[in-house]
């Protein structure tokens, strides 16, 4: 079974048991959050497609962390003028565990995974 949700603006295909990132969310790390936008729910060769969202269908995650992306590189220059310009960015993520997806085709489980408390700060040893 799988689904079709959209959060931070974007849409994702997700499973049950799937790690996605996503934009950051003010979540903490091991909190359960449901994202009620469903775009549509697939389960073998049944599918169900919201105008634009389905209804009763959720989608059940767990924050495991929150990072940031490899850095993009953005480089611009005017040949023979002597302009060049480089800057750099990092987003922000916050990585997901799908837990479970329900509607009204089905539901669908996977079991959260152990999470490990973030590391304490260098030389933070008591």
């Amino acid at each position: 079974m799988y689904a079709v949700i959209k959060t931070g603006g974007k849409q994702y295909r997700v499973a049950a048991g799937d790690k996605i990132k996503v934009e950051q969310m003010p979540a903490d790390i091991g909190a359960e959050i449901t994202i009620d936008q469903v775009l549509a729910v697939g389960a073998g060769d049944q599918l169900s497609v919201g105008a634009p969202l389905v209804s009763g269908a959720t989608v059940s995650a767990t924050v495991l962390s929150h990072g940031r992306h490899d850095k993009v590189r953005i480089f611009k220059m005017r040949r023979r003028k002597h302009y060049r310009k480089q800057q750099g960015h990092r987003q922000n993520f916050t990585e997901l565990f799908v837990s479970r997806i329900a509607s009204a085709i089905g539901e669908a489980t996977a079991e959260v995974p152990a999470i490990a408390p973030p590391a304490s700060g260098a030389g933070a040893e008591a």
